[in-house]
Parts: C-alpha cells; structure tokens; sequence
C-alpha cells in the first residue's frame, strides 16, 4: 500500500494531509489524558512511536477522507443536475463568434475548456469528428481559464478573437502551437489573422472580463472543478470524452427531447 501511495502524488499528497491530522489529534488526545508528560517533543516523539508502530492507519484514514470527499461530490452535483434548467439559457448562448456547427441544431454541445489542458486538449478531435458527422450538432466553446495566469490571458485572446468573428481560427491555432505563453499567443494570433490593436483594447475591455467571471461563475453553479467540462442538451458531464463519447451524450439529447 504504501509502495502505490509513493507512485501516486495525489494518494501521496493525502498521506501527508492524513498524517499531520493524525499526528495532531494523538497530540491533543495524550496532552489531555497525560497532562503531566509535559514538554512538547516528549509528545511528538510518543505520536511519532505510535504512527511508526501503527502505519496501517494511514491508508485507513485516507480511504476515510477519499470516501467523505467522494459523497461531497455526489451531493455537488446532483445540486448542479437541478440548477441546470435555470441556467441552461445563459450556458448555451455563445460569446461573438465561439461556436462552430449548425446555429440551428437540434442539440447543443457545450464545452467549457482552458488552453492549458491537455484533456481539452485530447478532446479536440472527438469534437471535430462530432462536427463532421452530425450535421444537427451546434458545438458552444465556453472560456474557463482555471489552470494558472496564463490561461487567464489565453482566454481573453480568444474572447478578443470571438468578437473580430474569428474565434475558431485562433482557438486552433493555439491548440496547435502549444500550452498557452506570450509567444504562443502571439503566433495563433497572427494566423488567425487578428486585428492586433482591436484585440489589446478587447482583452483589457469590461465584457471580456464579465464573460470571464460569468463563465466562472457558472462553473461553480454547475459543479465543474476542472477541464473539459460540458452540458450536452440539458445534461451536465465532467471530464475528457471520446467521439463515442460525445455522440451516445448527444443521442440520448435528442431521446430526452
């Protein structure tokens, strides 16, 4: 058990998290039962005794943590699943030009992704597959910069470049330079063919950060804790799809109609 905690960073992470909590509960515990024991690294070094005899308790609270954690979740998103309809307008209406399809199709598929992602990343082929193969599929490109400053900035270019109707240009052209920089930005700017004065004013401009900030705070409504995440039709889905993927969520829209 502890050999998988070591190669997982997350369980590894939580261990520590465990441990400390651990620790600082025997603490507390031997200071009110044994108030006489008196300074503090005779305590530490008691718990410290009682961790290295008892490792087992690790494992077992951090399985403690993952299960409390995972029924938050559960709780969370069934909250996001009713909150849905009340927000399904607003989701599904586009940003300028951040949309690509059929502007009338019977099934909308919202994406809500950051360019340092490499999920969103992965995700890009399924969509174009989607694209090309269902021709009742209107595809909405929501901007969610959740992975650094960077992303941040990335997302406002693209809002700059959804107002110059030029969105899925430099959408593509970043993905395909790489993750999100100066340089990178710049690049898929030039060959999208940007308005560069117009598109330093939109960055800085208030619509581009209340989109921003709107589309955050949708994101928090709906329970999405990263990227991608999409509502297809009225139903909300977390995590990386496949074209199987998208289309079976995408079918059972056109069912639920």
């Amino acid at each position: 058990m502890i050999e998988r905690l070591t190669r997982n960073p997350l369980a590894l992470g939580g261990a520590f998290v465990a441990s400390a909590l651990l620790g600082a509960l025997l603490f507390a515990l031997i200071q009110a039962w044994l108030p006489g024991l008196g300074k503090r690294a005779q305590i530490e070094r008691v718990v410290r005794d009682y961790i290295l005899q008892h490792p087992e308790i690790i494992p077992e609270a951090i399985d403690k943590l993952r299960a409390g954690e995972t029924v938050k979740a559960q709780q969370a998103e069934a909250e996001a699943r009713k909150a849905l309809p009340g927000q399904l307008a607003a989701v599904q209406k586009p940003y300028g030009s951040a949309w690509a399809g059929n502007p009338t199709g019977d099934v909308t598929v919202v994406a809500f992704m950051d360019y340092a992602c490499g999920y969103c990343r992965a995700s890009l082929p399924a969509i174009e597959e989607l694209l090309s193969k269902d021709p009742g599929v209107r595809i909405v490109y929501r901007e969610f910069p959740v992975l650094g400053p960077e992303s941040g900035v990335a997302a406002r270019w693209a809002l700059a470049a959804a107002e110059q109707g030029k969105f899925r240009a430099f959408h593509d052209a970043l993905y395909a330079e790489g993750p999100p920089s100066s340089e990178t930005i710049a690049a898929a700017a030039a060959k999208a063919g940007l308005d560069k004065a117009l598109a330093e004013k939109a960055i800085r401009s208030r619509p581009v950060e209340a989109e921003i900030a709107a589309n955050h705070a949708l994101g928090q409504k709906l329970a999405m804790t990263g990227t991608p995440s999409w509502v297809v039709g009225g139903e909300l889905l977390y995590g990386a799809r496949d074209y199987a993927g998208l289309a079976e969520a995408v079918a059972a829209a056109r069912k639920a109609r």
